[in-house]
């Protein structure tokens, strides 16, 4: 069965930092490209990092360029979303995707392109 859990959301103040993990599990972790989504209360989900399977490129939205960093673990199955000076238009559910096939320099933000999702970590920012 395949499973991608999140975790590491929460309430943090502006300015803060958080961590979220993503950890894979039934299916071959290190063949596909992870990104990370995320999705506020009555706007449409966005991509907001990616890291690809061959060489961890790291892709990034204009929003969360210079304040994230994503980074995988093979050995644990792992992908890590680490944001900082967290803003409170950070606010929303994040989710983790998984695709094999992508061609991530044009696409990685598409999430209609990805075939297995989690069930996302709430974050949180107050001002």
């Amino acid at each position: 069965e395949v499973q991608l859990v999140e975790s590491g959301g929460g309430l943090v103040q502006a300015g803060g930092s958080l961590r979220l993990s993503c950890a894979a599990s039934g299916f071959t972790f290190e063949d596909y490209h992870i990104g990370w989504f995320r999705q506020a209360p009555g706007k449409e989900r966005e991509g907001v990092s990616c890291t690809s399977s061959s060489d961890s490129s790291a892709y990034y939205a204009d929003s969360v360029q210079g304040r994230a960093t994503i980074s995988r673990d093979n050995a644990k199955n792992t992908v890590y979303l680490q944001i900082n000076s967290l803003k409170p238009e950070d606010t929303a559910v994040y989710y983790c995707a998984a695709v094999r096939h992508l061609l991530l320099q044009r696409l990685w933000a598409a999430s209609t392109f990805y075939d297995y999702w989690g069930q996302g970590t709430q974050v949180t920012v107050s001002s």
